[in-house]
């Protein structure tokens, strides 16, 4: 039995409609930032078990191909959680003083 490409990876609501691996919500996002982070397809595969192999060389096929499009998500998506992480830190500090 062959397998579509297309059915590896899903839009998913919970995750802003960002693609995630069929049946879990991990988003082709995180996994093109753990192979930024040095990781290959089969470090991921073993670090996380719930993710099939092929769906994994989907993803950073995904990735590759629309390269530009999520280098700048992801850019928006670190810038994001440095501003949370001060704002956080500063309502933090400002309690404590």
């Amino acid at each position: 039995m062959s397998v579509a490409i297309e059915s590896l990876l899903v839009p998913r609501q919970e995750r802003k409609g960002r693609l995630c691996v069929a049946g879990t919500l991990t988003t082709v996002h995180r996994i093109a930032v753990w192979y930024k982070m040095g990781l290959s397809s089969e470090e991921i595969s073993r670090e996380w078990t719930h993710l099939p192999i092929a769906a994994i060389y989907a993803a950073l096929a995904y990735y590759h191909a629309n390269q530009v499009e999520m280098e700048a998500e992801i850019a928006a998506d670190q810038a994001e959680e440095e501003r949370i992480e001060a704002e956080y830190l500063k309502m933090r500090d400002t309690k404590v003083a």
